[in-house]
Formats: structure tokens, C-alpha cells, sequence
């Protein structure tokens, strides 16, 4: 099979697929004829064959996607005209110091917020797929220790958690949750502005 062929046939596979494709997938639809090194060149040249239009050729956590590029979004959101689910600054707030200090448990991120965090924050981000269990921390009462997952990556288009904005060194001390906020998640998580929770405005929990 030529390269020229090889190409039609991850082209289509990629276009219908419901979810990013592995290498290992790919060389499925070869019958493992063609080697890993083999796709990843065709991956490559397919990537320039895109270069130029409203669609690109990514590689995520869990693979290869082809997805609209970010200047098509104003455009294509016509076509949904229903806003984009909210997430609350907390839940931002949160999210991010899971990303970045995983695995962590909920006191870890009380200690870092400084306000308690409520239960049904973690859930909405188990239930977005974002966040899971991954463990357990030997001390009293086993805590359940948290860390972010492939579809997080995913939905943000990284490749691994090395891929996220670096923090200052003096993050952890003196960087506010705020700033996670801005400067990592809310872009890519593609949630409306929000101002603060009003629990957090009042120096309250957000129980």
C-alpha cells in the first residue's frame, strides 16, 4: 500500500471517529502492516496537508483528533446558539489545584483555598470526567486522593500535564486560587467569565 492510500485511509478514520484514535488503533486499520514510526510520519504529513484550513490534526492524551481550529469557534457557536455550561469560580479553583498538585486530597485543597470545599464540587467534576479517585492517603480516616484524568486533557487539547502554563516557583505559598483560575483553566475549560461565588466574596465556605 502506498503512503498516498495509507493516508486516505487514516484521514477517514480520524474524521469518524467519535473519540481521539491511538497509534495502536490506527495500526489496526492496517492489520498491523505498517509500523507505529510509519504512522506517526503520516500523521505528520497529514498534519501539513490541514495546515491551511479551518480543521487541524491534534494530538491529545488519549491520541489523535482532528478538530476545528480556535479562530472557527465564533462561527460554529452560531450554529449552537445555546450557551456553554457554567462553572463557578470554586470549581475552577479547585480544578486547578488538582492539575497542578495531584494527587491531593480535599483537605489539600482547603489548606490551599483556605475555605472548606464543598462535596458537590467534587462531584460535578467526577461527573464531568475531569477529576477521579486515584487512591488513598495513609493517614487517619484514608482520605481519598484526588488527580485529574485523560478526558481533562483531552477536552483542554494537551497532551499530559506537562503541557499546562507553569506556575511560579512560589505558587503553591502565595498564589491565589484566583490565579489559577486565570492564568490555566478558564480559557481552556471554555466557561463563561464569572465573578467570584458569593460565599468566597464574604470570606465564607462554600458550604
Amino acid at each position: 500500500m502506498n503512503s498516498v492510500e495509507a493516508k486516505k485511509i487514516l484521514e477517514t478514520a480520524l474524521i469518524c471517529a467519535p473519540q481521539p484514535l491511538a497509534v495502536r488503533e490506527m495500526r489496526a486499520l492496517f492489520d498491523d502492516a505498517l509500523g507505529a514510526d510509519t504512522i506517526k510520519a503520516l500523521l505528520e504529513q497529514l498534519q501539513e496537508d490541514w495546515a491551511l484550513r479551518g480543521v487541524e490534526l491534534v494530538q491529545v492524551a488519549s491520541g489523535w483528533r482532528m478538530q476545528s481550529r480556535a479562530q472557527m469557534r465564533r462561527y460554529l457557536d452560531r450554529l449552537v446558539p445555546e450557551k456553554p455550561a457554567r462553572y463557578s469560580r470554586a470549581t475552577l479553583e479547585t480544578l486547578a489545584i488538582i492539575a497542578h498538585r495531584q494527587p491531593v486530597t480535599r483537605g489539600d485543597i482547603e489548606d490551599i483555598r483556605g475555605v472548606t470545599v464543598n462535596s458537590l464540587t467534587i462531584k460535578q467534576l467526577e461527573d464531568r470526567g475531569w477529576v477521579e479517585v486515584v487512591g488513598h492517603r495513609e493517614t487517619a480516616g484514608r482520605p481519598a486522593l484526588l488527580a485529574t484524568t485523560a478526558q481533562f486533557l483531552d477536552d483542554l487539547g494537551l497532551r499530559s500535564l506537562g503541557d499546562l502554563p507553569a506556575l511560579p516557583d512560589d505558587a503553591a505559598a502565595d498564589a491565589t486560587a484566583g490565579d489559577l483560575l486565570q492564568d490555566v483553566l478558564q480559557p481552556a475549560a471554555q466557561a463563561d467569565e464569572v465573578g467570584e461565588d458569593a460565599d468566597d466574596r464574604a470570606g465564607c465556605d462554600d458550604e
